[in-house]
């Protein structure tokens, strides 16, 4: 028999049994219909976590200040005054670095008119919104002269411009005193929500790291350098070159250990990803078992299709059909079974997807390959599981099977 009737013969055996054939596809269908769901889940979370990551910077790079003893007991990294703007021009020189801005943060009180508000102020270079990939909302940035004069101008997160100015008035062009120093609104950044550690990133006054230095905080040092490298195989050469020259600054010779500490977030990324991945194929493995079931479940009833067309086999082959011929019949009736189970599940699963996104707000991505590879899987539990039952048809003895009751 050609193709065509293979294939039609299998359609009709199994409609003559609906109920059966719709309990034996089940085990397919929740098997696939898990791993879809699963996969979604894994897959959402990593680009999640990676989004998060992203949206920290590009190719960025931190500086943090060393370590000091204090008692007897080490502070840990940040705990030393040992960084100071100077170090961050002179890393603004290195040939593969993008830009460079210190940062000096403190937290406090912020009033505007009759609205108060305690946040993170923060004193950065012009450069910061392009290291953190951070745009405006409305007004502009302070510039390098405001850096140099140590103007008294801020920028505004849209969580402080909703506490400041609840209204709705525009800040542009406001007071906001902290500190007891009034300061002006030049302009607001646009909202990034919350960080992987789940802050509010919007939840922030940004001011030029002079003025934070000199007006606000009196320091001589700064918290942290955020580096942007040229491109992203040049953070291993910038965190290399860093490192030399702040060496080289600080007159550290070895052994004695730097003071200073400079981290790539590549390395989080690398490790979020890798996490985020074995994640994946995780859910994906515990939801392939159900898979597994439901090929159990299509072995024990092409079993009993076996034996119960038993006589029909030995009628077949009595009038001339081949061993051949009625293995492919009842391995196609397998296939079919197993891929339609298939693909229903890879609905059901595209609908579960979408129900878990819209109760739970949880991201979700689903690779068109794992739909595919799903299918592709159902049809091969098919083959395996079918093939032991159709060979025991194709091996029936045509006398034996016709006086079979």
């Amino acid at each position: 028999m050609n193709l065509k009737a293979t294939l039609r013969l299998a359609f009709d055996a199994l409609l003559r049994n609906r109920a059966r054939s719709m309990l034996t596809m089940l085990g397919v269908i929740i098997g696939v219909a898990a791993v879809i769901v699963t996969v979604a889940i894994g897959a959402g979370a990593r680009a999640s976590v990676q989004a998060q990551i992203s949206s920290l910077g590009s190719n960025m790079l931190v500086v943090l200040p060393g370590s000091i003893t204090q008692g007897g007991a080490r502070t840990g990294f940040g705990g030393a005054s040992t960084l100071t703007p100077d170090d961050g021009m002179a890393i603004a020189k290195l040939p593969n670095v993008a830009a460079v801005s210190p940062a000096v943060g403190l937290r406090t009180q912020v009033v505007s008119g009759g609205n108060n508000w305690q946040t993170t102020v923060t004193g950065v270079a012009p450069t910061y919104t392009f290291i953190r990939s951070w745009p405006m909302a409305s007004g502009l940035f302070f510039s390098q002269n405001d850096t140099v004069s140590a103007a008294k101008v801020c920028v505004l997160g849209q969580t402080v411009v909703q506490n400041l100015f609840p209204n709705g008035a525009s800040p542009l062009g406001q007071t906001v005193n902290i500190k007891g120093v009034p300061f002006t609104v030049i302009g607001t950044l646009g909202a990034m929500g919350q960080n992987g550690m789940g802050q509010d990133q919007d939840d922030t006054i940004l001011v030029p790291y002079t003025s934070a230095m000199h007006r606000l905080t009196g320091q001589t040092t700064v918290s942290i350098l955020t580096v942007s490298a040229t491109d992203a195989a040049s953070v291993p050469i910038v965190l290399t070159e860093i490192t030399t020259l702040l060496e080289a600054r600080h007159r550290i010779i070895p052994p004695t250990p730097d003071d200073f500490s400079v981290r790539s977030l590549q390395a989080i990324a690398s490790a979020a990803s890798s996490t985020g991945a074995v994640m994946e194929f995780l859910l994906a493995g515990v939801a392939a078992v159900s898979l597994l079931v439901g090929g159990i479940g299509i072995m024990n009833i092409m079993m009993v299709s076996v034996t119960e067309r038993t006589r029909e086999i030995g009628l077949r082959m009595a009038v001339g059909a081949r061993s051949a011929v009625i293995l492919n019949q009842f391995l196609t009736e397998s296939i079919v079974l197993s891929t339609a189970g298939g693909i229903i599940g890879v609905v059901f699963g595209l609908a579960g997807t979408l129900l878990v996104a819209t109760l739970a707000h949880w991201p979700m991505l689903i690779p068109p390959t794992w739909i595919a590879f799903s299918v592709l899987f159902s049809a091969m539990v098919g083959v395996f599981f079918g093939y032991y039952p159709a060979r025991k048809a194709s091996h029936l003895h045509p006398i034996e099977a016709l006086r079979f009751e």
